[in-house]
C-alpha cells in the first residue's frame, strides 16, 4: 500500500507545488513509483509537469463529482514511474458546491484509496488555504509535509495549520501525522535565513527535515519549461536538494520500491 503524503500550508509561495513536482520526480528517479494529485485549482503542478490544461478532459474535479474510476484521469508523465491526476480551475467552486454532499470531507479519500496500492508514494499538492479541499487532502493522507520558507513571517499562520491538523486527527483521520517540516528558499548568504532555520529547528526538533531547499535559479526556471529541475538541470543545487529530500523521506519510512518487492 502506497504512502499518501499531503503537502500543506495555507500561506502561498512557500514551495508546496515546487516540492510536489520535484520530490515526486526524485522519488521516481530512485525507482519509487509515484502519483502526484494536483488538488490546487490553480493547477500549477499540472502545468509545471508540461501538460496543457486545454487538452485535459478528465481531472480531479471530474473524479470527485462522479463515480468515474480514477484510472481514467491518471496521466503518464514523460518521467518513468511518475503519474499525475491533474487539476482544473473548476475546483475553484468546490467549497460551495460540495457543502451539501454527504461525507464531503472524504471525497478525495475515496479517489485515492482506489489507486494507492499501485504506487509507493502518493503526493497531494494542496491549495494555499485551509478550505474543504485541504481538509479532504488531510483526511485522505497518512502524513503531511509542511513547507516553510526561510523568510520573515515564516511561522505566521503555522499555528492555525497545526490546529487544523489536530482537528482532523480528532474527528476524521486519527492516523494522520506530521511527516516533517521542510525549510525552503534558504539563502546561505542571508543571516535572516540562518536565524529562521535555527528558530524552527529549536521549536520543532526532529520533525524538521535535515534536507534544506536552497534558493536556486534553475529550480525557479524549470516549471516554465514544463520539467522538474532534475530533468532541466540535474547538476543544479535545486536538483540535488530534492534528490536528498527524497532519500531522507525513503530512509525515514524504511521503504523498498514496489518493483523490487515484486521481483522477490
Amino acid at each position: 500500500m502506497g504512502k499518501v503524503i499531503a503537502l500543506a500550508n495555507q500561506k502561498g509561495g512557500v514551495g508546496k507545488t515546487t516540492t510536489a513536482i520535484n520530490l515526486g520526480a526524485s522519488l521516481a528517479v530512485l525507482e519509487y513509483k509515484t502519483l502526484i494529485v494536483d488538488a490546487d485549482p490553480q493547477a500549477n503542478t499540472t502545468t509545471g509537469l508540461g501538460f496543457d490544461l486545454r487538452n485535459i478532459q478528465t481531472h480531479l474535479y471530474s473524479l470527485i463529482t462522479s463515480s468515474m474510476p480514477p484510472q481514467k484521469a491518471i496521466l503518464k508523465t514523460p518521467i518513468e514511474g511518475l503519474d499525475l491526476i491533474p487539476s482544473h480551475t473548476d475546483l475553484v467552486g468546490a467549497e460551495v458546491e460540495f457543502i451539501d454532499y454527504e461525507n464531503r470531507e472524504k471525497l478525495l479519500k475515496r479517489v485515492i484509496d482506489e489507486v494507492r496500492d499501485n504506487y509507493d508514494f502518493v503526493l497531494i499538492d494542496c491549495s494555499p488555504s485551509l478550505g474543504l479541499m485541504t481538509v479532504n487532502a488531510l483526511t485522505a493522507a497518512d502524513s503531511v509535509i509542511i513547507p516553510i520558507q526561510c523568510e520573515y513571517f515564516a511561522l505566521e499562520g503555522l499555528g492555525k495549520l497545526l490546529e487544523t491538523i489536530r482537528i482532523i486527527q480528532t474527528g476524521l483521520n486519527p492516523d494522520l501525522h506530521i511527516e516533517g517540516i521542510l525549510l525552503t528558499m534558504y539563502d546561505k548568504r542571508l543571516n535572516l535565513s540562518k536565524q529562521v532555520a535555527e528558530e524552527i529547528k529549536k521549536h520543532f526538533g526532529e520533525i524538521v527535515f535535515d534536507t534544506v531547499i536552497h534558493r536556486n535559479t534553475r529550480l525557479a526556471e524549470a516549471p516554465s519549461h514544463g520539467k522538474p529541475v532534475i530533468f532541466y538541470d540535474a547538476s543544479s543545487k535545486g536538483a540535488k536538494d530534492y534528490l536528498n529530500l527524497a532519500r531522507e523521506l525513503i530512509q525515514r519510512n524504511q521503504l523498498t520500491p514496489m518493483a523490487q518487492m515484486e521481483e522477490q
